[in-house]
């Protein structure tokens, strides 16, 4: 569940959000937090299912490119000018990329983010809308979005910062999907039918 707070549009800055952040998650660690589109989003620690679809995806990415990590904790400065702070539910990026860049990396050498629809209220303003304008806006070449209340998965590819990722395709539940470059990821999703609800 996410909760997204209203600011006027020059009382937060992104210093500002990140030292709340950093001292509510001390305080809170059932919640992770996000600053996308000028809003402090709390996004809620994750039920069973939401982690096992991210766990399979780890599983299936060591399989197939053991160079990379899929890192479900990295937050990474995102949107136009970096002024966005998104905690996608993973990043992909070669082994030991964010050694040393602390909670928020920048997002170059990122190869893809993915995301997992929550059952909450913002849910599709947040990402279906908002995080795929950021992630473009940051030049990640691929976002998976594994979307629960559809059953499908949605990939988008080829940023444009101006307009968005130019490149939308998606896939139901149980069908095998090819992940574009520089990904380069064949899934056989049947798997994750099941943990769908």
């Amino acid at each position: 569940m996410t909760v997204m707070a209203e600011r006027a549009s020059s009382q937060l800055s992104v210093d500002m959000f990140e030292r709340i952040a950093e001292f509510a998650g001390r305080e809170d660690e059932t919640v992770r937090f996000e600053f996308i589109d000028g809003r402090i989003g709390l996004k809620k620690v994750t039920n069973g299912n939401h982690g096992a679809i991210i766990m399979w995806l780890i599983r299936q990415c060591m399989r197939a490119r053991p160079e990379l990590d899929l890192n479900p904790l990295q937050g990474l400065k995102v949107e136009a000018y970096r002024r966005g702070r998104a905690r996608p539910d993973g990043v992909l990026a070669p082994v030991d990329h964010f050694v040393g860049q602390g909670d928020w990396a920048e997002p170059d050498g990122v190869l893809m983010v993915v995301e997992v629809t929550s059952y909450d209220s913002d849910t599709h303003s947040r990402d279906r809308v908002e995080k795929p304008k950021a992630y473009a806006e940051a030049g990640i070449p691929v976002h998976l979005l594994i979307d629960r209340d559809h059953r499908s998965l949605v990939v988008h590819s080829n940023p444009d910062p101006a307009v968005g990722y130019r490149d939308v395709h998606t896939a139901k539940l149980g069908e095998r999907l090819t992940l574009p470059d520089p990904v380069a990821l064949v899934l056989d999703t049947e798997e994750l039918r099941q943990y769908a609800d």
